[in-house]
């Protein structure tokens, strides 16, 4: 399965550890891990043992890098519509209310924005880097940019959905920003994400479910107007998939850390 569980801990300290599994291809998202997760948030819901989770990517080299690019995702012909296999992958689009924290090792870029904005707050390692590929290849960032807004500063958010692959934003400045709440030594992101998923785990879960359900709620009437807005700003100014290849094609891999 692309989608590992953990819940060795879980009947000591309330804390299931999700894994995004595909490490040989940067934990990147095919159809059966989008599947794979809605399954899991929902199934969280009926097990009383779990009361917080963390959500991390296997190996060091990435959390996650989006949708695999292999993946062929049948669109309508409407420029109304858009199939959008990333839409439901996150906790929040599961209507689960039981807090999540984001461990982030390595790279996380591109479609992992839909699942570390809706988690509740992202511990990284100090070697972790974040950017959005979106526009070098000629697709606009719609979902990802949306998520960022509400977690930064509007100019550290637009720049980083428009500066594409040229520049990746350090752990140290998305930790200044907002982004990340806290930072870890290489390889300990997981650990120090339990310890505090622990911490909320132990208080009695409906206040702490409420919480969190208040907390998204003071940001929902502007995302849902938002997101209404996606699918048409994303069919209007994206490329058509082969004009997006030929750009991937071309990557020059050159881009600067900030």
């Amino acid at each position: 399965m692309s989608v590992r569980v953990e819940t060795d801990a879980v009947g000591e300290s309330g804390v299931a550890v999700v894994v995004l599994d595909r490490p040989a291809k940067h934990n990147a998202i095919d159809l059966e891990m989008a599947a794979g997760l809605a399954a899991v948030w929902r199934e969280f819901r009926y097990d009383d043992a779990v009361r917080a989770i963390v959500l991390t990517g296997a190996g060091t080299k990435a959390f996650c890098t989006g949708i695999d690019r292999s993946v062929e995702v049948r669109q309508p012909p409407s420029p109304y519509s858009i199939d959008d296999p990333l839409i439901a992958i996150g906790p929040k689009a599961n209507d689960l209310w039981k807090p999540v924290v984001a461990a982030v090792e390595g790279m996380a870029c591109g479609g992992a924005f839909y699942l570390l904005g809706e988690c509740e707050f992202t511990v990284a390692s100090r070697e972790a880097t974040f950017f959005d590929p979106h526009t070098s290849y000629g697709m606009v960032s719609a979902y990802e940019s949306m998520y960022l807004a509400q977690r930064m500063p509007y100019g550290e958010a637009a720049r980083l959905a428009l500066m594409g692959t040229a520049e990746r934003m350090s752990a140290a400045r998305a930790y200044e920003t907002g982004l990340v709440s806290e930072l870890a030594a290489p390889g300990e992101a997981v650990r120090a994400a339990v310890r505090a998923a622990a911490v909320v785990a132990s208080y009695p879960t409906g206040a702490v479910q409420g919480t969190v359900r208040a907390v998204w709620a003071a940001g929902e009437a502007a995302r849902a107007q938002a997101f209404a807005l996606a699918p048409h700003l994303i069919a209007l100014g994206s490329l058509g998939t082969e004009e997006q290849g030929e750009l991937f094609g071309g990557r020059s891999g050159a881009y600067r850390v900030r």
